[in-house]
């Protein structure tokens, strides 16, 4: 089994892959990578379904009980690096479905060239550095936020940087890194709440899920604190009304906006270079947002965006539905 998992880990390091998906329908495996946002299948081997079996063992999940939806994490040795790996998995008498994630993949994204605009990365790192206020991030998975986060964060300098995360994806030793832990009552609004009281300056909050946590994270933000954080959202202006859904108080969300960020990652027609474009609201953009509901005339979103490049023969939009197997 070992062998197989080099195998399939060494693959996914290769093409910068964040997730193995394993799907089992009766006695038939199929497996998937997810690579920057897109799926890609992976030819499966009869030793497959044992694989599965592997992964669960590896994790210390209940092998006796696979109808219970469990997830485990463990570390791995492979050509002198040391991965932690997250597996979930999810049964029922006729389907199975495993995740295998990477959690600390190296970043080597410059935080100065976030975006291939000059004045968006310039909007990005004056926002990172302010003194306190919400900057919230939103994106598909697998569209790079984990990584504009930590990237933006990287670039601040002498200030205390706490984070929370369901699970920490990238270990960095500059910064306090705290995992949720819900079965012993650590979730994200009692994580912000204890890291409150550690006086930091920068507080990292991997994902918005519920009600307490979006009030908790305005709450920081309204007593000083920089709250950089991440929601479900399809476009930036999206983000507020995710908020508000979740319970937060649209006013005392005004007051505490400094930026609102949708990104979507596409690829070069020419070489199939990785590219994220930025949809960013700050400054006088935010401000008209927040008070007419709708963007300036001068705002340009993803699509514009994206429309500006193909025409500049930059960016095929075809590129983004393609699907090729991985060897």
């Amino acid at each position: 089994m070992e062998k197989r998992l080099n195998a399939l880990l060494r693959l996914a390091l290769a093409k910068e892959a964040t997730d193995i998906h394993f799907t089992r329908r009766r006695f038939e495996i199929k497996i998937e990578m997810r690579i920057h946002e897109l799926m890609y299948p992976v030819k499966s081997e009869k030793q497959d379904l044992r694989l599965m079996r592997y992964l669960q063992y590896l994790s210390g999940l209940d092998v006796g009980n696979l109808l219970k939806p469990q997830t485990g994490q463990f570390e791995y040795g492979i050509d002198g690096n040391l991965l932690s790996l997250r597996y979930a998995v999810i049964s029922n008498m006729h389907f199975t479905s495993g995740v295998l994630r990477i959690l600390n993949k190296e970043l080597k994204i410059n935080p100065y060239k976030l975006s291939l605009m000059a004045w968006q990365n310039d909007i990005l790192l004056k926002a990172v550095n302010a003194d306190s206020g919400l900057l919230l991030f939103s994106g598909a998975t697998g569209s790079g936020k984990t990584t504009s986060l930590y990237s933006l964060l990287k670039a601040v300098a002498h200030k205390k940087i706490y984070t929370l995360e369901d699970p920490i994806e990238v270990i960095n030793e500059e910064f306090v890194q705290l995992p949720i832990n819900e079965a012993i009552g650590f979730d994200y609004a009692e994580g912000i709440k204890q890291i409150m009281r550690h006086d930091p300056d920068i507080i990292m909050i991997g994902e918005i899920r519920d009600e307490k946590a979006a009030r908790m994270a305005i709450r920081a933000a309204n007593t000083g604190h920089l709250v950089v954080t991440s929601i479900h959202a399809t476009s930036a202006g999206g983000s507020i009304n995710r908020m508000v859904e979740l319970g937060a108080d649209k006013r005392q969300l005004a007051d505490v906006l400094i930026l609102l960020s949708y990104q979507k990652m596409v690829y070069t027609k020419k070489n199939n270079e990785r590219l994220v474009l930025y949809e960013l609201m700050a400054d006088e953009e935010l401000a008209h947002y927040l008070k007419t509901g709708k963007h300036s005339d001068a705002y340009v979103d993803v699509t514009g965006q994206l429309k500006k490049l193909v025409k500049s023969d930059i960016l095929d939009e075809k590129i983004l539905d393609q699907r090729s197997h991985l060897t």
